[in-house]
């Protein structure tokens, strides 16, 4: 009993983080109606930019302290982000107004190679550490109730913490402020939006800066845990089954879908991975999330397309 709920609490952990990237899709989605398949790289950019800027600020400013390094480079992070969204409406949102949804789409394929060679370009190309003091150490709880006690990891709690706490935020973000409000009218009818006077322009930087800022968060936390290199961008694969499971338009639904993942990977890998070879982790969540395509396109949360003819 120890040994599954160990490996149950280790796939709800995993689970949250997956959640974390794939908010970021169901943000930009939300305020835009488009599939991004930049944020994988936006979750690598701001990654490497929080590790080169924890090392490059202390040598500029002739100081040694970690913390501080660490909250500099995360401020400095942000406002790059926030200057991305600027350039990304700039440059090609503003181009393609109430254009069609594969026009957006293939906008943002272009955004993720773009960025994917900035990266590389301003940052580097090696992989680097980020270090923000989550404790590496695991604890052992509950030896009263298991022989042996239940063995966790610290630091993923803390990061569990941490992405809960950003979806909190954001729910209530989309819930209860008018900024939040305004950016659900951008998804379900540009023009309409536009002819009540809402901004395109500015709703699509707040949206993209939003969406770089949890990218932020998940590059700093998959940073901390596995170093900071390209194969990071491809944790977005593991987060689109997650918003297929979720609902393309729903935050509670990406949290759920990537417990539902995340648990469901390692029960498996663990339980069934011996009697079938093993890698049962790497092609679980696709093979939901094409059983959730057939019978519940939708998703768990998503919202039901009607059309009427």
């Amino acid at each position: 009993m120890g040994f599954f709920l160990e490996t149950m609490f280790g796939g709800l952990m995993a689970g949250m983080l997956y959640s974390l990237v794939a908010l970021g899709f169901v943000l930009i989605f939300k305020a835009s109606g488009v599939f991004n398949f930049a944020q994988g790289a936006m979750v690598l950019f701001a990654a490497l930019s929080m590790a080169r800027f924890s090392e490059w600020i202390p040598h500029w400013l002739g100081f040694d302290n970690l913390v501080l390094a660490n909250v500099l480079a995360f401020a400095v992070s942000v406002a790059l982000m926030v200057m991305v969204a600027w350039l990304i409406e700039r440059l090609a949102l503003s181009k393609l107004v109430n254009q069609d949804g594969i026009t957006l789409l293939m906008a943002t394929l272009g955004v993720s190679y773009f960025m994917d060679g900035a990266g590389q370009l301003l940052f580097g190309s090696a992989t680097y550490k980020i270090d923000v003091g989550m404790p590496k150490e695991p604890m052992i709880v509950l030896e009263n109730m298991f022989e042996g006690g239940l063995l966790l990891s610290k630091e993923d709690l803390y990061a569990a913490a941490a992405a809960a706490a950003l979806v909190t935020l954001l729910s209530l973000f989309f819930q209860k402020t008018k900024t939040g409000r305004a950016l659900r009218a951008v998804a379900d009818d540009h023009q309409a939006a536009q002819s009540i006077g809402i901004a395109l322009s500015r709703i699509w930087v707040i949206v993209w800066s939003m969406g770089g800022i949890v990218a932020l968060v998940a590059g700093i936390i998959w940073g901390s845990k596995l170093g900071v290199q390209f194969s990071i961008s491809l944790v977005a694969l593991k987060a689109f089954p997650v918003v297929i499971l979720g609902g393309l338009t729903s935050v509670p639904g990406a949290v759920l879908g990537g417990l539902i993942i995340g648990v469901g990977e390692k029960l498996s890998e663990i339980y069934i991975g011996p009697m079938m070879g093993g890698g049962i982790e790497n092609w679980f969540a696709y093979v939901l999330a094409l059983a959730f395509l057939l019978v519940r396109p939708q998703g768990l949360f998503g919202d039901k397309i009607i059309d009427r003819v």
